[in-house]
Formats: C-alpha cells, structure tokens, sequence
C-alpha cells in the first residue's frame, strides 16, 4: 500500500461518519471498490442502520465466524436477522479506531457502542462498549467472509 492509500483510511477521518453520510447503497455502485473501501461502505452503512445497504456489501454466501472458527451466520437470511437485532440496540456504534489492509484482508479494530441485552451476564440491560477485532475477507467487491473476536466489556 502506498502512503497515499494509507492516509485515505485513517480512522479519524472515516470513523465518526454520520448516517447521511452514507453513499447510495446500491450493490452496482459498490462495483470496483478496493477492499478497505467496501469495508468501509460496510462500516458506514453498520453505523446507520441501513440494512439492506449492509446486505449488499456482503456476498450472497457470506459467513460470519467467531474467532475460533464457530459459525454464526451464513447467507443474507442468517445475517440480516443477525444485524436487525443489534440494529434494535438505540445506542448501536461502531467507531473505527485502527485499520490493516493486507491485500484482499481488511482488519479493524472497533469500539463498539451497545445496550446490552437483559440476559448479558456481566452488563444486564445497560448501555456499554465492548472492544472487537473484525477481520474480514473481501472478493472481487463484496465481503465473503468476516472473523469476529469480542475483547473487553465495560460500561458507559
């Protein structure tokens, strides 16, 4: 990656995006983006609950995994029920603090913004953030595959 390339995707200038920020979110306007740049649209579209926009960064078999290598969702079904119930969180945020891009993987380290489910064993129902490494395998212009590892929890 040249310098120029770098500095087009340092967090603080991609990270605290507002929704109407968000570029148009038709899958052929996602055509010819570099993988950082589909992540990013990604990320974008995360952050304004636009599912359908999200869906369409995402390869129709898409997967997501745990970092182990446990699967959590396959497909567009599995994922857009995956993030229509995060999208439900009023607090829900993702803010970009680090990215590698290495070829077609895009790593992002994440300070994600949650309210916690009820049932959270050590947050129950209270607002919070909770650290996540987010790898994601991008082909051609969608991602095919995303490894998710969850860090520390703490609360707001």
């Amino acid at each position: 990656m040249t310098p120029e390339q770098v500095a087009s995707t340092r967090p603080e200038q991609v990270a605290n995006r507002r929704p109407e920020q968000v570029a148009d979110t038709q899958p052929e306007q996602v055509a010819n983006r570099r993988p950082e740049q589909v992540v990013q649209h990604q990320l974008d579209c995360y952050n304004a609950k636009d599912l359908e926009g999200l869906l369409a960064t995402y390869a129709a078999d898409a997967s997501h995994f745990d970092l182990h290598g446990t699967l959590l969702a396959k497909g567009h079904d599995q994922l857009r029920e995956r993030f229509a119930i995060r999208f439900a969180e009023p607090d829900l945020h993702a803010k970009l603090v680090q990215r590698i891009v290495m070829g077609n993987i895009v790593t992002d380290y994440e300070i994600i913004t949650r309210n916690f489910p009820d049932n959270d064993p050590q947050f129950p129902g209270n607002k919070g953030f909770v650290e996540m490494l987010c790898i994601y395998e991008v082909d051609g212009d969608t991602i095919s595959r995303a490894t998710f590892a969850l860090g520390q929890k703490s609360l707001a």
